[in-house]
């Protein structure tokens, strides 16, 4: 046999081999999508990876569209790079959508690395392109070289076990599948040569100024010379350390469910059982990241569960409390009304905590018992009234009593929390409280025997 036999039959096997492979990994982590079920939005740069995907999804038998992103970084090499991507549509007679980007105007709007700013450009175009054309899915051409890579720098930039699972190959949420995370680079240039498919070079990928390249061209090789089999071994962990996750996960919701009550916007947390919950810093962690809080902070939040009552740490979104025997995750306050003015003939006012009506009634009233309702003399009444939030200093004679009282004292006594605290509103008339909604209202106003007229406020609360 010579030598031309011999890599005629080699190409064959490379071929053969890779595209059973493909098919047989496509049945085991997508066996629901098919070619009679699923349209593909296929991401291609042109490369040897996104050359390869598409060859291999159209011999699947799937309907796909391209899907090309002209960053416009690379000047002339930017605009090969679009017109090999086009040609290769008319290739497999599919339909290519092309997009070009101001990369480095997003990059310097956002104040953000060129790498990031092509990141979110491109995902956020790829969905928005998926729902216009009815794709089932986004996919890319991210291989086993990929996964190596973003492990290792996963471990350096201390992103937790989460960054140790690697790329997932698929992601529901994001519509996103990785066909190729099986197959290392050299696999898929193998194919490439013995399909005879054409692909273009990036030569950014040369360049080590990029975390990625740095990774691929520097550190790899290095422990490959100590360790010749670190690239298999790391994809046999990925696999361990994704099954691993996923035990940490399903452990991280039942701490979840025992500790967090929900109490419309706000979440509570009994002190004593969060002290009792091991490991303790990794729990405090995982509930208090999905509110805005970093990994920074969590020594911090510990710290509160024996802090003084009204002790408190804030996020970019929420606050968490000391109140007595609880944590208290609260959304932060950002009002754009702080002071709503009520005028005489107004029968209704809407406001963050919700809405009042006000009516005007003839004669000695019906006193309501509800918390949610205040009823004044009217005569005692001086309009414009005013709407707002209370402040420290405030004070008014609750009803019953001939002293005046501090509202900071009234909360103590009434044992409100930090968050109802920070959420009361109060109703002014000539600068004198009439009302601390849905608590009390002031003495002064009360409605008496010799009460001829009056008015009533009902408070709707928001849910």
């Amino acid at each position: 046999m010579n030598a031309g036999v011999k890599t005629s039959a080699f190409y064959h096997f490379i071929t053969m081999s890779l595209s059973g492979r493909f098919k047989q990994h496509w049945q085991e982590q997508f066996p629901n999508l098919q070619p009679a079920n699923c349209t593909l939005l296929i991401a291609v740069s042109g490369g040897v990876d996104s050359v390869a995907l598409t060859d291999l999804i159209a011999k699947s038998g799937f309907n796909f569209t391209i899907a090309h992103c002209n960053f416009q970084l690379r000047g002339e090499e930017s605009e090969r790079d679009e017109l090999f991507v086009r040609n290769l549509g008319e290739k497999y007679k599919k339909e290519v959508l092309v997009k070009r980007f101001n990369t480095l105007q997003f990059a310097e709007e956002n104040k953000i690395a060129i790498q990031e700013a092509a990141r979110i450009l491109r995902y956020d175009w790829f969905e928005e392109t998926r729902k216009e054309i009815h794709a089932s899915f986004i996919a890319t051409a991210h291989h086993a070289d990929d996964n190596i890579e973003t492990v290792l720098m996963n471990v350096f930039r201390g992103t937790g076990i989460q960054g140790l699972r690697g790329i997932l190959p698929l992601q529901k949420d994001m519509h996103l599948i990785r066909p190729l995370l099986l197959f290392k680079k050299e696999e898929l240039k193998a194919y490439i040569n013995a399909e005879g498919l054409q692909y273009i070079e990036d030569s950014s990928n040369k360049s080590d100024k990029y975390t990625r390249n740095f990774f691929r061209h520097k550190i790899i090789p290095l422990v490959k010379e100590h360790y010749p089999n670190a690239e298999e071994n790391l994809l046999n962990n990925i696999e361990r350390f994704r099954e691993t996750e996923e035990l940490y996960r399903q452990a991280i919701q039942l701490h979840k469910q025992k500790l967090m009550e929900p109490k419309g916007n706000e979440c509570h947390i009994a002190v004593l059982k969060l002290k009792q919950a091991t490991p303790l810093a990794t729990i405090v962690w995982e509930i208090m990241k999905e509110f805005g809080f970093t990994a920074a902070q969590t020594n911090e939040i510990i710290k509160l569960l024996d802090a003084n009552n009204g002790s408190f740490i804030s996020s970019s979104s929420h606050r968490v409390i000391k109140n007595r025997k609880h944590l208290i995750i609260a959304p932060l306050q950002h009002d754009v009304a702080q002071h709503i003015i009520i005028e005489q003939k107004q029968k209704k006012v809407e406001f963050e905590r919700g809405v009042l009506t006000i009516e005007e009634i003839t004669g000695l009233p019906h006193i309501s018992t509800s918390n949610l309702v205040a009823t004044v003399d009217a005569k005692e009444i001086k309009f414009p009234l005013l709407l707002r939030q209370w402040k420290q200093g405030d004070y008014f004679y609750p009803l019953g009593m001939n002293k005046k009282k501090k509202l900071s004292r009234f909360f103590i006594d009434q044992k409100l929390s930090s968050t109802e605290k920070e959420k009361t509103w109060v109703i002014e008339s000539n600068k004198k409280i009439i009302w601390i909604i849905g608590q009390r209202i002031d003495d002064r106003f009360k409605v008496t025997p010799q009460t001829k007229n009056a008015i009533k406020i009902t408070f709707l609360n928001k849910p």
